[in-house]
């Protein structure tokens, strides 16, 4: 198979949703139109961006596969990792970051959901956030990149949105692949958190915010900057996912 037919086997890629035709043409477009506005503005466009998600913060994050890669001899036998299930201790949080780091890291009183009436309030905090923080960011005026969760595109928030004069920039349907938090603030944040089990959520909080006081001074939330080099693969992709990146 492999030496005469030249065949090789692979492994199945899970990916958020099986796109459509049309949801494919729809990446293609949005991809192609914010490559084009960058290509005009440049760095300044991407110095604008705020992009904004929300994210489960539990007391124990279970370790990727990766981590238990270890160098052995054929003769050793495989190791074993156990999958362990997570508990229902968490906490949901909202974080907004631009290029220069995490700006509101928010938690959600427990039990609440994060509705378009809650999400409309925590944009009213957030704004006032950015005066103390990004006052020069508020005076360019603040590019929006959230997901198109139902929250987000209702009118409530649209409106507020409006009202400061704030530019929501279109996303992909159903594309964590330029979601800055999905691809790189969440990854980097739980990394550390990962296989170790937390007593309470007041261990969780302050695991979260050494993790966040730790990305904010290394500087290494580079997941903005990299947006033009995921547009250009989704281009050379015609709308699909991509990886490797």
């Amino acid at each position: 198979m492999t030496k005469d037919l030249q065949k090789r086997k692979i492994c199945a890629r899970w990916v958020p949703h099986c796109l459509t035709s049309e949801q494919k043409q729809k990446c293609l477009e949005i991809a192609t139109l914010l490559k084009q506005r960058f290509n005009v503005e440049v760095q300044a466009f991407l110095y604008r961006i705020v992009t904004i998600d929300e994210t489960w913060v539990r007391d124990f994050e279970p370790e990727l596969k990766s981590h238990s890669n270890k160098c052995r001899s054929p003769a050793s036998p495989r190791p074993k990792q156990f999958r362990r299930a997570q508990s229902q201790v968490k906490q949901m949080m909202i974080f907004a970051y631009d290029h220069r780091g995490i700006i509101m890291a928010y938690r959600v009183l427990g039990g609440t959901s994060v509705t378009a009436a809650y999400y409309r309030d925590w944009m009213q905090k957030f704004h006032r956030k950015m005066h103390k923080i990004r006052p020069d960011l508020l005076g360019d005026g603040p590019l929006i990149l959230h997901e198109n969760a139902r929250p987000h595109l209702r009118k409530v928030v649209t409106d507020l949105l409006s009202k400061y004069e704030w530019e929501v920039l279109p996303h992909e349907p159903y594309s964590p692949d330029t979601s800055p938090p999905d691809f790189h603030l969440l990854p980097k944040l739980k990394e550390p958190m990962r296989g170790h089990r937390f007593s309470s959520l007041e261990e969780v909080s302050t695991a979260v915010t050494r993790a966040i006081r730790g990305l904010n001074k290394s500087g290494t939330l580079n997941g903005i900057a990299n947006l033009p080099k995921r547009w250009d693969a989704i281009i050379e992709k015609q709308g699909n996912y991509i990886e490797g990146l």
